[in-house]
């Protein structure tokens, strides 16, 4: 009776959900997650992962952020040692995860000095972890609020500048990197990743195969992106080794990486007299998107062209940039004014050739 009564009153003395968690039947874990409980968690999340299709780099965001939240002790813990992260359960992280025993919120407050987007990233990732063990994420823990951010594009003088520095670059990738990212919109990966046989010269179109979220679409060429790839291909032959099947071939003759691509726009932002920071393969897919705006082309033809899964993405390009909009309106001044000065010149024009009210060579006398 007293060994019950003592029991009793240990299980009183521990948190609702060390005493739920106390029993592995009760622990509630996914019907998919059974048969794995006593593996590691780490190799069986990141293939959980890997089968959404999640980017290589949503991938490595998420194990940044996780590691700190999985890391965050309560008081009286011992501190996790990395034998101990590595080694962890899907069990054992199960339950240390309960919403309800406070890690959560204490790791979310480590987190308050964070930028928004930053904090938002994390809390996606701790939100999509809760969400395979099982748990239901705390209701009072939100998105922090950002301020709306415009897409940042170049001015077209800015541009003209930069595909000038292109153009002369001793780099002779610059020049096609450049005019493939304005010309068609594709991401820094999606160029990165195309391969020789992905293009239809013919066709003036190339095949982006697993985009982001896996998705494959087509995009077009323009005659200036045709001509580029056209020049650029003497140079790819001669950096062709161990049948290489990239388009895109670095000085090393390997396949670009987004990581040579911003060190290539560094420098020709440079050379463009841009500040650093200025010049991104996003803004170069940026200015592709508002200039088919101004063109007259519609959203959801955008939509697909940039491989966006949502139209909402897409419409972002519908908010014009103080930028943008100095320049329509001085545009217009000066058409304006160049109408009104045409109107002048014929008016001018008309009066100096209409008949004269007087009669030559007769004297009024």
């Amino acid at each position: 009776m007293n060994e019950r009564r003592d029991t009793m009153r240990e299980r009183r003395a521990l948190r609702p959900s060390q005493l739920r968690l106390g029993q592995e039947e009760d622990i509630g874990l996914p019907a998919r997650l059974k048969h794995l409980q006593h593996l590691p968690w780490t190799g069986c999340y990141q293939k959980q992962l890997k089968s959404e299709n999640k980017s290589a780099n949503t991938q490595k965001s998420y194990a940044s952020g996780l590691r700190s939240l999985v890391e965050t002790n309560l008081p009286g813990e011992l501190v996790l040692s990395e034998k101990d992260y590595q080694n962890m359960t899907i069990l054992e992280l199960a339950e240390r995860m309960e919403p309800l025993n406070g890690r959560i919120d204490l790791w979310t407050h480590s987190l308050s000095d964070l930028k928004p987007t930053t904090y938002n990233a994390r809390l996606a990732a701790a939100r999509h972890l809760l969400k395979w063990l099982g748990h239901r994420w705390p209701e009072h823990l939100t998105r922090a609020r950002t301020g709306k951010r415009l897409p940042r594009t170049l001015t077209r003088r800015e541009l003209s500048m930069v595909l000038e520095a292109a153009s002369n670059s001793e780099n002779p990738v610059a020049s096609i990197v450049v005019t493939l990212m304005l010309d068609t919109g594709l991401r820094v990966s999606e160029v990165c990743n195309l391969n020789f046989s992905d293009i239809d010269l013919e066709d003036r179109s190339a095949r982006v195969l697993g985009g982001k979220g896996d998705k494959d679409r087509l995009v077009l060429f323009t005659q200036r992106t045709l001509d580029r790839i056209q020049a650029w291909l003497p140079v790819r032959e001669s950096r062709i080794k161990n049948d290489e099947i990239a388009l895109l071939l670095n000085s090393a003759k390997r396949r670009l990486q987004p990581r040579g691509v911003q060190r290539l726009m560094d420098t020709l932002a440079l050379d463009a007299g841009l500040p650093k920071g200025k010049l991104t393969p996003h803004v170069l897919r940026h200015n592709f998107a508002t200039g088919l705006l101004e063109r007259g082309a519609d959203l959801v033809s955008i939509q697909k062209l940039l491989g966006h899964s949502t139209i909402a993405t897409t419409r972002v390009y519908l908010e014009i940039s103080d930028q943008t909009l100095r320049e329509v309106y001085h545009r217009a001044q000066a058409t304006r004014e160049h109408l009104e000065q045409n109107v002048q010149e014929q008016q001018q024009e008309l009066v100096e050739n209409s008949p004269s009210t007087s009669i030559v060579g007769i004297d009024e006398n």
